[in-house]
């Protein structure tokens, strides 16, 4: 149960299961195993009940309009971190996720119920869902067993008289939802929509609605559902045998190999989702080439695809830019290789693979110094290393250009941290970069000479970094998941520390004390003064960075001046009915596109590559600026890489650009289009706001 609802219908029907008697009760709990999971959003739900319990008065007010109705920023629907816990189990990068996944996986149910809330007018909704919404792999019998099923649940609220729907609005497209997950698992998942009152009672076009009617539905949904499974068993289980039967048939033969040799904390990341949904994956046993890339023991895998869970990896690995219907409820393209930026090769020989996964024994390594360390900035934690020298202390520099010293290439970005005059003499510094080295798995490599083939390491070339004091800007008008996610990568995988200050207190805060101010998306502009603040504080030498439609009031206020590119798309022949799908169509739910990256530019340092995989769901086209050097991000040509974007709106991104950057008196502003941080899976492009974040002077 996903939401107060079902988490309060889920204790009813265990109650009804534990205390109900008679044939039919012994008949249902001999023949089925029955697993519960009654609340997997507890932050969410304590939030929830926290709102309206102390907004509850003893004569139940019903009118929308009380306080009781309208939770405060940012609302009960998220967890912790403010993310969407229903968006997570497929990247599963969440403890709570992790949890439910594990158990997934160990009991691979049968039937697997999904119960939401949706919209205080609306009714009872239970799917299938709109039928050419349907992720191609999966199996249509799935589709016409959740339809067989759903005359069951018909029949038992027909019974009670409640209304409701099916067929329209929600799909089964995107895995990564509770009620889509289970079909790419041979499950057969199941969402259920109530109407929700919000609070205790609430007035809707349907009259009252109260909270325990609406609990009323979910639990008669759930007394569905195991009517089904009981009456349609065999029909359910051979399915199951079958989904996996088919799935052997399949072309399974061969491997995947996937890796970037600079990085090996994001090759794991990818690694830990897989072996998370049990997908089984080998070692390399020695470096391998393949198609021009370079895959290097240590630092890349290899998944046979002949195994049980061969559509799982099909799901995760494909990309799809061709689909039956332009709709869709959430995103239309999730292709973990790419969320990673990651080498990978459909192609792979097994010949290559040891028979099994090998251990790692940490990779960071150092060699003392008495002149200087280098760090190179390609590993996915470098910025948490280089926050931790700062914070104590430790003058650290980034190279704006390549060089190469004692036998060995340093791309830009590298950081260079001199031992000399530092709080600290060699030998304590040798410790303190060892005990990091071998705890976060990062290498330094220790120069006895400033000498080098390039820029030598005291010149000018090497910029001078200052530690990062960021500010998150929170609260009513700001989009909670974006906010949630950037609280999320900086405290979670960075260790950084973040000041989330709600927007509509900014006036009463001194900003002088952050060099860096975060905004998220927002619904409009916020205030004038706030504005008008951040302009002050930026020209005083702060770092802005806005993100999404922040960039419209950033662009009008003259923050970012941007240019952005307007479509137009007439409504020709498109009649009454059909007026919401010709707007759909233009939407982009969630898509990738490939973009191309000026390397030298701060915001590309540790990028091995010159190519970047984005994630877009936006409709924000920025021209480029007449300076070419001031557009290091550029999406290509042929940018579609994978995903569902409409023939008018691939012709207006070609070309445009995600990323700006203005300098605004002796301050920064950049702006990005789109999310680099979305959903927490995508750490390919995490680094690009590291970037901005360490190195928004040197731009």
């Amino acid at each position: 149960a996903f939401e107060p609802l079902g988490s309060n219908a889920a204790l009813l029907l265990a109650y009804h299961l534990a205390a109900g008697q008679g044939a039919e009760m012994d008949e249902l709990l001999n023949n089925t195993v029955i697993l519960f999971d009654p609340c997997f959003n507890p932050d969410g739900l304590q939030r929830f009940a926290g709102w309206v319990n102390q907004h509850k008065s003893k004569n139940v007010n019903p009118d929308s309009y009380d306080r009781e109705y309208s939770e405060a920023w940012p609302g009960g629907r998220t967890n912790h971190y403010w993310f969407d816990m229903n968006r997570d189990w497929l990247p599963i990068q969440l403890p709570e996720s992790q949890a439910r996944i594990e158990t997934f996986h160990n009991w691979m149910p049968n039937i697997l119920t999904d119960h939401h809330e949706m919209g205080t007018n609306a009714t009872f909704f239970f799917q299938p869902g709109i039928p050419s919404r349907t992720h191609p792999l999966t199996p249509a019998m799935n589709q016409q067993l959740t339809r067989k099923i759903g005359d069951f649940h018909a029949a038992e609220l027909d019974k009670i008289g409640s209304l409701y729907y099916t067929e329209e609005s929600y799909d089964d497209f995107y895995y990564g939802k509770g009620s889509t997950f289970p079909d790419v698992n041979g499950s057969i998942g199941i969402l259920f929509e109530q109407a929700s009152s919000r609070g205790h009672a609430q007035n809707s076009e349907n009259g009252v609605l109260t909270f325990p009617f609406t609990i009323r539905n979910q639990f008669t949904a759930g007394i569905s559902t195991l009517k089904a499974a009981v009456s349609m068993r065999q029909e359910i289980l051979d399915y199951h045998k079958k989904f996996y039967a088919d799935a052997r048939k399949e072309n399974n033969s061969g491997a995947i190999i996937f890796g970037d040799y600079t990085d090996a904390g994001r090759t794991d990341a990818l690694a830990d989702i897989l072996m998370r949904h049990k997908i089984e994956m080998r070692s390399l046993k020695n470096d391998v080439t393949k198609n021009g890339k370079t895959y290097k023991k240590d630092y890349a895998y290899i998944v046979p695809k002949n195994q049980k869970n061969s559509r799982m990896i099909k799901a995760m690995f494909e990309k799809r830019t061709t689909f039956q219907d332009s709709l869709f409820y959430d995103i239309s393209a999730w292709t973990f290789p790419l969320a990673f930026d990651m080498d990978y090769d459909e192609n792979a020989s097994l010949n290559d693979a040891m028979d099994e996964l090998a251990y790692k024994n940490g990779i960071g390594k150092i060699n003392s110094s008495d002149y200087a360390y280098l760090m190179p900035w390609n590993e996915y934690k470098t910025p948490k290393i280089l926050n931790i020298l700062l914070s104590e202390g430790i003058r650290a520099k980034v190279a704006m250009k390549e060089f190469t010293i004692e036998g060995k290439d340093y791309d830009y970005g590298t950081i260079l941290i001199p031992v000399q005059n530092q709080k600290w003499d060699a030998s304590e510094f040798t410790d303190r970069l060892g005990d990091i080295a071998i705890h976060e798995g990062i290498s330094f490599y220790g120069v006895q000479s400033g000498l080098t083939k390039g820029i030598d390491l005291g010149s000018r070339q090497f910029r001078a970094l200052t530690l990062p004091k960021v500010a998150l800007l929170i609260g009513d008008g700001v989009n909670p998941y974006d906010a949630g996610e950037i609280w999320h990568l900086l405290d979670q995988r960075y260790d950084m520390m973040v000041t989330k200050i709600d927007v509509n207190d900014i006036n009463r805060k001194d900003l002088s004390r952050y060099n860096t101010i975060i905004v998220p998306a927002t619904y409009g502009s916020p205030e004038n003064e706030v504005v008008d603040q951040l302009k002050e504080w930026t020209r005083a030498g702060g770092t802005l960075i806005g993100y999404r439609s922040a960039l419209r009031w950033m662009s009008s206020s003259k923050l970012l001046p941007l240019t952005f590119k307007s479509i137009d798309n007439p409504a020709n022949n498109i009649t009454f009915e059909q007026r919401s799908g010709f707007y759909g169509a233009q939407n982009i739910g969630g898509a990738i596109f490939e973009t191309q990256l000026d390397r030298s530019h701060p915001i590309a340092f540790g990028f091995k590559d010159d190519q970047l995989p984005m994630f877009r769901n936006t409709r924000l086209f920025v021209e480029p600026h007449s300076d070419s050097f001031r557009n290091p991000i550029r999406y290509t040509d042929n940018p579609l890489m994978s995903g569902y974007i409409s023939d008018l709106n691939l012709e207006a991104l070609k070309n445009t650009v995600p990323f700006q950057h203005n300098n605004y008196g002796r301050g920064d502003v950049i702006g990005f289009t789109d999310n680099t941080q979305f959903r927490a899976f995508w750490y390919g492009t995490n680094k690009l706001l590291m970037n901005a974040i360490f190195f928004a002077e040197e731009m």
